[in-house]
């Protein structure tokens, strides 16, 4: 489970994220082009491309996509006064507080994604805010006490986090408990900006929001071409690309917000059955129809390991993914088998 804290977590998973690359069309191409814009919301950069030859539509629809992401990063930020998760976790065990329709979305998706993870994504996991440090802010190298660990991790568990829709309330049982959206609240905007430019009648355009992308129909005349960030790799290096068409593109990393002490690399996807940065996976990269799925699954896939976590894509219908292991093997699960193509192996490094 991440670590980031609501929007500073987002910035790390941009270099987590697929890199996009692709052919240009040349001067006898038709009228329709790429048009792309970026926006800074949730702590990092969200770009929109569309194939079109109405600029002026695209424009209004990329629009009210920037609008909905800062909207809803107002509902569900850690950072901002006021928002809802922030009331939240200031009334843990105490009381109920409202919450947005959205919110209360987000954290029933969460709750349904922990259920089939046995745990291991777990939107609870803020009891541990302060002791981790990755944020470039506050990162200073340090290690916590593993005994101020220890107390905390009992204040982690979903199942104390309950919704009720018909009171329009979300409610932390215990006091210490926190929630933080940072796994999965990105690819619930992706999944909302993917809306807005369908009913906008764009068929052919990505979304992407650090390490959470949806591509729909296609880039000209082919489909959107998605590239894998090699885990110990320069940023711009791939090592496998995949064509896709309508479909979700989320990688999770230990290679962007992390620090290296006394040889160990420690970084902010955190195993909560002990507090510490999970050490099985360098990258964890899932392809789906929903972001939202994608985003927390690609975290929960990457503390189990390539092998709990390929049994988990495996039987999780509608989803497949790659994974690179801590010891830099690849493993494709069957879905994307004759799909993906390794350009490389991926460098090896600690």
């Amino acid at each position: 489970m991440s670590l980031g804290l609501g929007s500073s977590l987002i910035p790390a998973l941009l270099a987590a994220a697929a890199v996009f690359f692709g052919c240009g069309r040349g001067a006898t191409s038709p009228p329709a082009h790429l048009l792309e814009r970026a926006h800074q919301t949730m702590g990092t950069e969200l770009r929109v491309s569309v194939w079109t030859a109405d600029d002026a539509r695209a424009d209004a629809a990329i629009g009210a996509v920037f609008g909905e992401f800062d909207r809803l990063d107002a509902l569900m930020s850690v950072w901002k006064d006021g928002s809802d998760i922030v009331r939240l976790n200031a009334a843990a065990g105490e009381r109920a507080v409202p919450v947005s329709p959205e919110t209360r979305e987000v954290l029933e998706i969460a709750h349904q994604i922990s259920e089939q993870t046995g745990g291991a994504f777990d939107v609870t996991f803020a009891a541990l805010s302060g002791l981790w440090k990755f944020d470039d802010q506050d990162r200073d190298g340090s290690v916590p006490d593993h005994r101020e660990i220890q107390k905390r991790l009992p204040l982690i568990n979903y199942r104390d986090l309950i919704v009720e829709n018909s009171a329009g309330t979300a409610l932390l049982r215990r006091k210490g408990m926190k929630v933080n959206l940072g796994g999965i609240g990105k690819g619930y905007a992706v999944d909302r900006g993917v809306a807005i430019l369908r009913r906008n009648r764009l068929s052919d355009f990505m979304v992407q929001a650090g390490g959470d992308m949806y591509v729909a129909g296609k880039r000209g005349d082919r489909a959107w071409r998605l590239g894998i960030r090699d885990p110990r790799g320069p940023a711009d290096r791939i090592f496998a690309a995949l064509d896709l068409t309508d479909g979700t593109f989320s990688t999770s990393g230990d290679y962007e917000r992390f620090f290296m002490k006394d040889g160990r690399r420690y970084h902010h996807i955190i195993d909560l059955r002990v507090g510490e940065p999970a050490t099985l996976c360098r990258s964890v990269t899932l392809v789906t129809e929903r972001a939202v799925v994608a985003d927390a699954l690609a975290k929960a896939v990457f503390i189990l390991g390539p092998d709990e976590g390929m049994a988990l894509i495996e039987r999780t219908r509608g989803v497949q993914g790659v994974i690179v292991s801590a010891k830099n093997e690849i493993s494709i699960s069957s879905g994307l088998r004759g799909r993906l193509t390794v350009l490389a192996p991926p460098t090896d490094a600690p």
